[in-house]
């Protein structure tokens, strides 16, 4: 199923459109890696799409259960690697201090944010630390 077109803006920068939606995302190499740092890098975007997964998953959990975690935050960062250029760690910090929770909500929500696929989709060479604060 195809889902998005990209498109080379020059300049080390592209433009991804989603098909579905319309809606489209600017990339930029990183300032590390010759780029301007303007916008997300790709690593950048795979680091934050395990969080934005996670907190999908733990958002499906939480309307299962009647539970309302709209105010949770994630703190997404990255770690890169050499020979070869790769991301070494990504670590998510989950705030659910907001939120009204039980310690068994709180439980099942850690683990479905655990088991989101984008996590399950990683090389299992990159070490994935996830830290939930409650």
């Amino acid at each position: 199923m195809k889902i998005a077109e990209i498109e080379y803006l020059g300049n080390l920068k592209t433009r991804s459109t989603h098909l579905a939606s319309g809606k489209s995302i600017i990339t930029d190499a990183p300032k590390d890696n010759n780029g301007d740092g303007s916008a997300f890098s790709p690593t950048d975007l795979v680091a934050t799409s395990l969080g934005t997964c996670m907190l999908t998953i733990m958002g499906i959990k939480a309307r299962d259960r009647g539970l309302d975690i709209q105010e949770t935050k994630i703190s997404v960062s990255k770690e890169m690697g050499d020979n070869p250029r790769r991301i070494k760690k990504i670590s998510i910090v989950i705030n659910l201090r907001r939120n009204n929770l039980s310690p068994e909500d709180i439980k099942i929500l850690e683990r479905a944010a655990l088991a989101c696929p984008v996590a399950f989709s990683l090389h299992p060479d990159i070490d994935q630390e996830v830290e939930f604060i409650v």
